[in-house]
Order: C-alpha cells, then structure tokens, then sequence
C-alpha cells in the first residue's frame, strides 16, 4: 500500500475534485463518518457545510485545516468494499482522526484500486490536530501494520515494482481517445511528482513524452503578461491541438508559481544524479554514430530520452536530456560545455574529438558502472572545462581505474597499463 498526503488550500476544492468523479462515474463515495444524516441522504452541501462549520472555529487555519489523503493497493490487489472500509476506518483511526469527520471514495480511473478520504483537522473544540510530518511518523507506521493485518502486498519491499505499476498507468495520451482534463491532470501528477526539472522547458520536455505541453502563450498576449499557464494536448507531430486547460482549473494547482517553487528544491535534488549520465553520454559518443539519430537512439536503449530543439530555419540550439533511470532531467549546457549541442555534433562528426576517441570502449563502460567512484568524478569534473588538457587527464585518471586490484586486468589495453619510463636526472658533475 501506498499513502499520498496533500492540504490543499481550500475544504471545497477537495471535496468538489471527488464529487465531480462520482457525476462522471468514476468513483463512489461509499462512507461518511461523523455526519448527522446517513450518505445516502447526504448532497454536495451538506458535506461541504460540516467541513466548514468546524473549520469556522479556527480563524487561524485559514490555510492548513484540510487532509487529502489516497490509499493506493497493488495492481493485482483484489478488495472488496467493505475490506476497504476496514482499512480506510483502522488507517484513520491509527493516525489520529478517528473522531473526524471524513468521506471516503473508490476511485477507478487508474490501472490499480485505490481510495481518497477527506477531512478536516480542525477538531469540535476549535484546537487545530498537529500534522507536522504526520506521513513520515503517524502514517507510515500505520500503512506497515496496516499490510500486516489484512494481508496486503508489502509496499516497503515492493515499492520500486508498484512505482512502475502505477506509472504504466499513464501513457502517452492521443487526442479524441480520452477526456482532455483528465488525462492532462494524470500526465502532471507523475511528472510533476517523481520527475526532477528546474525550468518550464525542462518541464515540457519531460511532459511531451506523455503529449502533453505547458503553455504561457504569446510573449506579448494576455496570459504571458499576467503570469498564467495553461496546459495542452500535443498531436504526433507535436502540435498543439485541443482546448486549452487553465493550471488553476486542475486540482493539484500546477501553476506557474508553484511550479517555480519546484524548481528552485530540484535543482538540489538532482545533483547527484549528474554524474551517472554524463557517464552514459560519454559511453553513447565512445560507441562511435555516424548520426544524431544514432546517437539518440544509443541513449534511449539505455532509457534517455533526447529533446532536440531547433529554430524555424532548421538551425539546432538546444537539447535536453530526460533521465527516465534517476527521473533527472538536464539541458546539455547544464551538464557541462562538452555536452551542449554543439559540441555534441562535432563529436558526432568527429570534430576536436581524437582524445575523447582514444579512451577505449572498456573505460567508459566502467565509468558507466561507477558514476560515483571518486576517480570517475574527477574526470567528470575535468570533462565539464571542455578542454584539450581536461580530455588527457581523463585518460590518465581512468588509467588509474584500471590499475586498482579489483579490475580485471586482462582486459586493459596495452596503452593504458604500460609504465612511463623515469627520465634520468642530468649529471651534475658535467
């Protein structure tokens, strides 16, 4: 099982995001614990209104008075409503807010059986339940008891494979074939969630592998100028088609500002992942293409996709490398002067390159496997000045790779292993 915990700013905006599933037939609210009058006979503002009533005696939570929460199970999860009623009453009450008021809805608009409950933590007497770090401490030690009781597939060994399982949910959306909103708000949770990006480019180039782009109009128009967003579907040949969705109309609030939020904490976050491409780059230009494609090609092999961009006279200016391995993504520039566009094609066409060819294939292979080895970091870091002297050292650093015990030295070119020879010293005496 996995747990998501969100606080969205406003009670209504939560509970509207799950009614409008109900009317589209998507999802069902099957509990509503703490209310006066029994679900069936409950409507849209008498659950609404018993959110606000407590939350009016807490002038002071204005912003923070709202849970969210989705209990997500394993695709090969097969549970019955009322085992889903169990877990959704044990997990609340393991964390706190088993005399809350809450609603609970099956959802199924996903590839894996999941429930979203929503709630106030605004209590009767006006004192507001700390949720500092609540899905660290409180909620994690419920989701373990929680797979233990009832038997769930484990998500603290599982998590990597339900990841994946959840992610094969979303899939490169086709215009016409879908409801529009819908399938741009599944394309932002995953993306804007798991992927690491620093610009609305970077962003977009993740995002339009999915079909999907972030658009803030023309530089001079209405929209740029106030500082809005919208989102878009892309058709296969990356034109914009379809109506446009305002950020602010989605329920996650992927607008510009918050985005730019983001921005600002994955740039830390993504740093260690760095080096681990720049390594498969390297290996995908030691294995010699003769073209782009080629190139592009090698990276996607080892799960990299390649943004090239270009202007309206085909002149290429950019590119931007989108690591679905570490879910890193990195403009060539960014990596270092040796993988912007540029200097990638003259690599390609075998331009100022001969040192970089020189290394053999077997370096770069251990390079690859070791992004982290401190010799292999060096290199890296002598790579990003670009220089001739940089690209010499990096033969002589990973040399030394070579030369350490745990290497297998039947495989070490001849020109890597052999010894210089001392130079003598002049005499003296002469």
């Amino acid at each position: 099982m996995v747990v998501k915990i969100t606080s969205p700013h406003s009670i209504k905006r939560a509970l509207n995001y799950n009614e409008q599933k109900v009317i589209k037939g998507m999802a069902t609210c099957i509990a509503a614990e703490g209310f006066l009058l029994s679900l069936e006979k409950l409507n849209f503002y008498q659950k609404l209104d018993r959110f606000t009533d407590l939350i009016s005696l807490n002038e002071r939570s204005k912003k923070s008075n709202t849970l969210h929460i989705s209990l997500n199970f394993d695709p090969r999860e097969n549970i019955e409503k009322e085992k889903l009623l169990e877990i959704a009453k044990t997990y609340m009450t393991k964390i706190g807010f088993e005399k809350q008021p809450y609603l609970v809805y099956e959802h199924r608009d996903a590839g894996h059986p999941h429930i979203h409950i929503v709630t106030t933590n605004i209590q009767s007497n006006g004192k507001r339940i700390d949720t500092y770090n609540i899905g660290r401490n409180q909620s994690e030690k419920a989701r373990k008891e929680i797979e233990l009781v009832f038997g769930l597939i484990v998500a603290a060994k599982k998590t990597s494979k339900l990841q994946q399982r959840l992610s094969e949910s979303v899939k490169r959306v086709s215009y016409g074939k879908s409801e529009t909103r819908q399938s741009i708000t599944n394309v932002l949770n995953l993306v804007i969630e798991q992927f690491k990006f620093t610009s609305l480019p970077e962003l977009n180039a993740v995002l339009s592998q999915f079909n999907v782009v972030a658009d803030r109009g023309a530089e001079g128009g209405r929209i740029f100028k106030n500082g809005g967003l919208t989102y878009r579907l892309l058709d296969e040949n990356g034109n914009k088609v379809g109506v446009p969705i305002k950020a602010s109309l989605i329920y996650s609030q992927p607008t510009l500002k918050n985005l730019q939020d983001k921005f600002a904490t994955n740039g830390e976050k993504r740093e260690p992942d760095k080096p681990k491409l720049k390594s498969a780059i390297l290996f995908a230009l030691a294995k010699k293409p003769t073209t782009l494609q080629e190139f592009t090609s090698i990276l996607k092999k080892d799960n990299i996709s390649t943004i090239i961009r270009q202007n309206d006279e085909g002149r290429l200016y950019g590119i931007t490398f989108v690591d679905f391995r570490s879910k890193a993504v990195f403009k060539g520039s960014d990596l270092g002067k040796q993988f912007s566009i540029v200097n990638i094609q003259n690599a390609i066409a075998g331009k100022d390159i001969h040192k970089h060819n020189s290394i053999p294939d077997r370096a770069f292979e251990i390079a690859k496997e070791s992004p982290s080895d401190p010799l292999v970091h060096s290199a890296n870091k002598l790579l990003d000045k670009g220089a001739e002297t940089g690209l010499n050292a990096v033969e002589t650093t990973i040399a030394e790779i070579f030369s350490r015990s745990d290497i297998n030295s039947s495989k070490i070119p001849f020109e890597l292993i052999k010894k210089r020879k001392k130079r003598k010293k002049p005499n003296s005496h002469n």
